[in-house]
């Protein structure tokens, strides 16, 4: 069998690869409710609205005294102690005062709050100085939201402090947008299991462990395929496996042009093709297709060239699918630290340690950027967009980075 010299799959540009990534992952999965002090890190499919006013009444903002201000500075008696929680009621009559902890609804009567830190009481006679306006130390009903308040529109994230607004008013439940189940299949003769021995010539499979990784930090459930090896039915058959299961599945290695990558037209035999290959670099053979209801992404074997691919293509994929409103990594330009010699006829997203330098943002990239070199993803926190040319780039040079990780 003799290789083939050149690849029958046109060459799409990023962007077109992006907009038919985009059209194939526009619609989001079905949805489905859970708790809501389990639901961070999932997407919103329902508005969420406001039940009543928050707060429902007035309460101090402070440890101290409430009081009528319309009284004035006079020595007037504590007639009564308020604390959050606590089940006393009390109605505040002119020329008295009623002690009351942080939280606690203000007694009728009452229309503001003096600091503990203003007055003295002395005998259960309080006085304080300066003097106190209506409406001081108290939070008023309906100041943080108003009945029918939209809390969260369709498509937002669920964070940490968006768990305890929704606890907060009363939701037990919130709907949510499904995640997607991904499964991820090696291939290839020459890759092995992590423990099992490494023959002459073998390599490690790191690509599926990095992906599922990778699956499950974007908030999705993986599903590991295992190896199949060079052989056409069995990796037809792990495919099928894959695609009854999941609705994405990834495949890793296998869609170059050697006489054993069999999965390019394992795919264009089973469904519709997207595009076979992309102008990008690390990850040209990166290709995707849709076998049914399943989208399906035939990544590189190179472990570097299948980890961009996926964060450059697949992860807004993913987001995009469980209902993400902006499914995209963080785009931001940067100064280089060190001068960069492009590639000449293709964009190169390059591995970089992105950090905040005298006020702005400078990267310096991860060392040698091949794509077995998985060292140069360690410590990158930012992928470089560097575009094709025959000119290298100057050290302080501002060019885009998509962010992967938190800068510091």
């Amino acid at each position: 069998m003799s290789m083939q010299r050149e690849s029958s799959w046109p060459m799409v540009s990023v962007a077109d690869a992006h907009a038919a990534i985009a059209r194939v992952s526009a619609t989001p999965l079905g949805t489905e409710r859970v708790l809501s002090h389990r639901a961070a890190g999932r997407v919103v499919a329902h508005i969420v609205t406001a039940p009543a006013d928050m707060p429902t009444e007035p309460r101090s903002t402070i440890d101290g005294y409430a009081i009528r201000s319309a009284d004035g500075d006079i020595a007037r008696p504590v007639v009564a102690e308020l604390t959050a929680g606590g089940d006393t009621l009390a109605q505040l009559l002119p020329g008295q005062a009623v002690r009351i902890m942080t939280g606690a609804p203000l007694p009728a009567g009452a229309d503001a709050a003096v600091m503990v830190e203003r007055t003295q009481e002395v005998a259960g006679v309080l006085t304080y100085t300066g003097t106190v306006r209506a409406g001081e130390c108290v939070i008023q009903p309906g100041s943080d939201m108003r009945a029918g308040d939209v809390v969260m529109p369709v498509g937002s994230v669920i964070s940490a402090g968006d768990v305890g607004l929704l606890t907060n008013i009363g939701l037990r439940h919130v709907t949510v947008y499904r995640r997607p189940v991904v499964a991820v299949l090696s291939t290839g003769d020459e890759v092995y299991e992590y423990d099992e021995p490494l023959p002459y010539g073998g390599v490690r499979d790191s690509n599926r462990p990095a992906l599922l990784a990778a699956i499950a930090a974007a908030g999705c459930e993986g599903i590991s395929l295992g190896i199949a090896p060079d052989q056409p039915e069995l990796q037809r058959a792990r495919v099928m496996a894959g695609l009854a299961r999941a609705d994405v599945l990834i495949t890793s290695g296998g869609v170059s042009m050697g006489t054993r990558d069999f999965i390019k037209p394992l795919l264009a035999e089973l469904g519709q093709v997207q595009f076979g290959r992309i102008a990008f670099k690390p990850g040209k053979p990166t290709m995707c297709a849709v076998v049914g209801t399943t989208i399906v992404f035939g990544l590189p074997g190179n472990p570097v060239s299948s980890l961009v691919s996926f964060e450059v293509f697949v992860r807004p994929a993913l987001r995009r699918l469980m209902g993400d409103a902006t499914p995209e990594r963080p785009r931001v330009p940067v100064h280089l630290a060190d001068s960069i010699m492009p590639s000449p006829d293709r964009p190169e997203y390059m591995r970089a340690a992105v950090r905040w330098q005298d006020g702005r943002l400078v990267a310096i990239t991860t060392g040698a950027q091949g794509s077995s070199r998985l060292l140069s993803m360690r410590a990158a926190n930012a992928l470089l967009v560097i575009a094709p040319g025959e000119q290298r780039l100057a050290a302080g040079s501002l060019v885009d980075a998509l962010l992967v990780g938190d800068v510091h």
